[in-house]
């Protein structure tokens, strides 16, 4: 949109106003400029063609729509911790700049020109990437011309258009796959205080009368004197049994709810949702009929354990997973014990990593090499998978100082230090730690 101004003096308003517009312009060259740099990193470090197989070494990455350039798995973090981003958030900007550049470029070259915003250019790379290439084509032709104004709405509508043209399979699996509305969502990062969790679910006619007469039938056979609707919930944590169980004849809840709780403390740490509940809470939990209490000996974060074998005790695995809840990789929120909750998660292309990440719990690296490096508590911390590749493929290197926090060295010498969310026993006197 063009701007005038009269010949008025040069007022203390207009200086304001003249300043606030070179100083969007510069940012919107500047975001453009990045955009550009995005993609020379991309060019400087191709990959071949993506191997799935590969399972513990290095792989190369498609960022980006089929057609499009791949990079060099090594690659991405260096760049990512550059721009100020997560290693997952930078591999997707990355893959929006190739997106824009190789398989959109009249979008692009608008983007270039400063005609359309690099955010809402972004939006559109991220629509077309699930596109063949003669689609995401379809979608450059269409939005070229009208995407600096375009809604949400009208970009996806293109997508679509262009996809039940292009790419009538993919069509029909996810309007299958739309249809398919099952599901049970439990939903543990909305956790209140004292400890509920809500669940939802949307389940098929004979699924749901099943479910409902069980747990009417053993909602029934429970203490008449808690409420109706509690002992309907509680029922939900007699499902953990054997599959093909008799109803009350299963075993114990499948399922492990790390609790820890610290001397003068009101509150309790439960890991599995990281967050808090309270004492009296825990105390309920522990005194329901049919639940099983483990209490595990104290815990000294501050204590060196060692051991002559490669692989660590379980004792060092609690030890430094409770010294270390995350990744220690600047930026990365992956938690290090299995099941926990991660601070952030989004849909990405790597979602499935993800999930299987949330299952097994972090790696434990020995991060002065084995067998130079002995198996001691401190010479051992917890990268998620991704990350702990990336050291022992990479040049990548990491140390570590309780009163800093964790110092990464890229492959191009520059550094980054990250306290990252930790119990360290230099920072706090009442860091032994019961676990049950």
């Amino acid at each position: 949109m063009a701007a005038t101004s009269t010949t008025r003096g040069n007022t203390r308003e207009e200086q304001v106003i003249a300043a606030a517009r070179a100083t969007r312009d510069a940012m919107t060259g500047l975001e453009v400029e990045l955009l550009l740099h995005a993609v020379a990193w991309v060019e400087l470090h191709p990959g071949d063609q993506v191997d799935t197989s590969v399972e513990w070494g290095m792989r190369d990455l498609e960022i980006a729509g089929d057609g499009a350039p791949t990079i060099d798995e090594g690659a991405v973090a260096e760049f990512a911790l550059a721009i100020g981003h997560s290693t997952d958030s930078g591999r997707r900007y990355l893959g929006d700049a190739v997106e824009l550049a190789h398989r959109l470029p009249r979008i692009w070259k608008r983007v270039l020109s400063g005609e359309v915003a690099v955010w809402k250019a972004r939006r559109i790379a991220q629509a077309t990437m699930s596109l063949p290439p003669e689609g995401a084509a379809a979608v450059d032709k269409a939005l070229y011309f009208v995407a600096r104004r375009c809604s949400y709405a009208e970009i996806d509508r293109q997508v679509e258009k262009a996809r039940k043209e292009h790419d009538p399979v993919e069509t029909e699996r996810r309007r299958v796959e739309a249809a398919e509305k099952r599901h049970v969502k439990t939903h543990l990062g909305a956790m209140t205080y004292d400890g509920l969790v809500p669940i939802t679910a949307m389940a098929d006619v004979p699924d749901a009368v099943a479910f409902e007469d069980y747990v009417a039938t053993e909602a029934a056979g429970m203490d008449p004197a808690i409420p109706l609707q509690v002992r309907r919930s509680m029922v939900l944590g007699m499902l953990g049994g054997r599959h093909g169980d008799a109803p009350g004849e299963g075993s114990a809840p499948g399922v492990m709810v790390f609790v820890h709780t610290r001397p003068g403390r009101a509150m309790a740490e439960v890991d599995n949702t990281r967050s808090t509940t309270t004492v009296e809470q825990v105390r309920d939990w522990c005194t329901r009929a049919g639940t099983k209490v483990t209490v595990r000996p104290v815990i000294d974060l501050a204590e060196e354990i060692a051991t002559d074998a490669y692989t660590p005790t379980d004792r060092m695995v609690e030890q430094v997973k409770l010294r270390h809840p995350e990744c220690p990789f600047p930026g990365c929120h992956r938690p290090s014990r299995p099941g926990a909750k991660a601070k952030r998660r989004k849909k990405t292309p790597e979602g499935a990593a993800n999930e299987q990440q949330q299952e097994h719990g972090s790696d434990l690296d020995h991060r002065q090499e084995w067998p130079k490096g002995k198996t001691v508590s401190s010479n051992l911390f917890p990268p998620c998978r991704g990350h702990h590749r990336l050291k022992t493929f990479t040049d990548w290197t990491y140390t570590y100082d309780p009163a800093t926090g964790f110092t990464w060295t890229s492959p191009l010498g520059y550094t980054y230090t990250d306290p990252g969310p930790r119990t360290d026993p230099s920072s706090d006197p009442s860091s032994p730690r019961h676990s049950g």
